[in-house]
């Protein structure tokens, strides 16, 4: 083991809507500006948040989830994922002690595991001297949890600024600086949250409306040594990288975003090259020995995934022979029958699951759930337990006699413990709505890695 000193900071809220996105992007674009080196983190599952980051910081942002990714992976893969940086900025997820059941992947949960300073925002938005008692409350509920101080969000005028402050120093809780209410820092949003950065040509600006708002408004040189005030993390020493032994395909383009990057560096260290395409774009799959399509939007680009017939046709041609592909939520809609459109409309997706996934105006399941495989498939065999997470707005109609249908899990929702049927698995093909992040994964990425290697042998084999 090594002690290392990251200067780490985490941004939480009192709930979910107060702003920390457009806070943590604002900072992370600041500090960009200064000149630091700045990785930034994302607590829970969420694939869009990362997104703004991403375009604040200049690169690629991590998620921390403590379902997903196990307590005692975490710390080194934040280590990994911080190494030089000069500054590591943590935006938390919904409210500070809300998570999955029992706490589980809370913010709060984090920042202990990590010893990370918390600096929590308060929405000042139709309140006054009360949200001096909401801080108290969260200043003294968790007496483990280091609370930096806090950020005051939404106020309306120097008034409102003048009577939240003075309560707030009454009661000696530090404060790192004050946001004005502004239509112009918000984010859109739709059926999933926020809209991804890739579908926003203003995003660019709206992250520059940030960071000056934040500059204005938030003392950050005070944040920078509240930060600097973490102690060390104790961490062991990372692994050698595997030489490259097998290519992997990774449908990546505005259809299809949601990748946590340490999950597929996981496939890395089992040898993989991952090479990048687009069903949007490309009449041709690249030169692989395996597929992997993620989550993401298909449902807002159905006219072009419908219309690109080579890459459907490609994709098909590679699973009937027997590459290995392996398909979350977005990418299981695609490898469908069709696709239903909000608006009734139906168009044609691959057709390698015989289903139709048909959008809904409500969302259909969100929450952490555990996997058990009814059979051997791509990732893992028949009684192995995955753990993920499901959010979706779509709903999958099976088109064949459910008796036919090759169903892959038992799902196991966390928070209610309803058990289900889920996902389709066939020959070397595994679909279904279940996100997983492979640090929490190995030994399916290990497996995936492998079943991989076996087809690029049988495929030279027969050349």
């Amino acid at each position: 083991m090594k002690q290392l000193q990251i200067p780490r900071i985490v941004i939480a809220g009192t709930s979910s809507g107060v702003g920390k996105t457009t806070i943590v992007a604002g900072l992370l674009a600041v500090l960009r500006q200064r000149g630091l080196r700045v990785q930034s983190y994302k607590v829970g599952p969420d694939y869009i948040d990362p997104g703004y980051h991403k375009l604040a910081s200049g690169v690629p942002a991590h998620n921390l989830d403590t379902w997903l990714v196990p307590e005692d992976e975490l710390v080194p893969l934040f280590a990994k994922t911080a190494a030089g940086a000069d500054i590591a900025v943590i935006e938390g997820v919904m409210g500070l002690f809300d998570g999955g059941r029992g706490g589980i992947s809370s913010t709060a949960a984090i920042a202990r595991a990590l010893g990370a300073p918390v600096v929590v925002v308060l929405d000042a938005r139709s309140a006054g001297e009360s949200v001096a008692a909401t801080a108290l409350g969260f200043a003294t509920y968790d007496p483990d949890l280091a609370i930096a101080g806090f950020i005051v969000n939404r106020l309306g005028s120097e008034t409102h600024r003048a009577i939240v402050a003075e309560a707030l120093g009454r009661l000696g809780l530090p404060v790192f600086g004050c946001l004005q209410r502004s239509d112009s820092l918000g984010v859109g949003e739709r059926h999933l949250g926020l809209i991804p950065v890739t579908e926003q040509s203003e995003a660019a600006l709206r992250v520059d409306l940030m960071r000056a708002a934040v500059d204005r408004g938030l003392d950050v040189d005070a944040l920078l040594r509240a930060a600097a005030a973490a102690p060390p993390l104790s961490v062991p020493a990372p692994a050698a990288a595997a030489a490259k032994t097998v290519r992997i395909g990774v449908a990546r383009d505005e259809a299809f975003t949601f990748y946590y990057p340490e999950s597929l560096a996981v496939l890395e260290e089992h040898g993989a090259e991952l090479v990048p395409f687009s069903p949007l774009r490309d009449q041709a799959l690249p030169a692989v020995d395996g597929l992997i399509i993620g989550g993401g939007f298909p449902e807002m680009f159905l006219t072009d995934l419908a219309a690109n017939r080579p890459m459907h046709e490609a994709i098909s041609r590679a699973v009937r022979r027997g590459m290995p592909a392996y398909a979350e939520c977005g990418g299981l809609m695609y490898l469908a029958k069709e696709i239903v459109a909000f608006d009734g409309r139906s168009f044609p997706m691959v057709g390698l699951v015989p289903a139709a996934c048909r959008m809904e105006s409500r969302l259909q399941t969100v929450g952490y759930v555990e996997a058990t495989a009814l059979g051997d498939n791509v990732l893992c065999r028949a009684g192995d337990i995955l753990r993920g997470h499901e959010f979706h707005f779509s709903r999958m109609e099976l088109t064949c006699p459910a008796d036919d249908f090759d169903w892959a899990f038992q799902f196991r929702k966390i928070r209610t413990g309803n058990v289900y049927l889920g996902g389709f698995a066939a020959g070397s093909l595994l679909a279904s709505y279940l996100h997983m992040h492979l640090a929490g994964n190995r030994a399916a990425a290990a497996m995936f890695a492998a079943r991989c290697r076996a087809f690029r042998a049988a495929e030279g084999e027969k050349r």
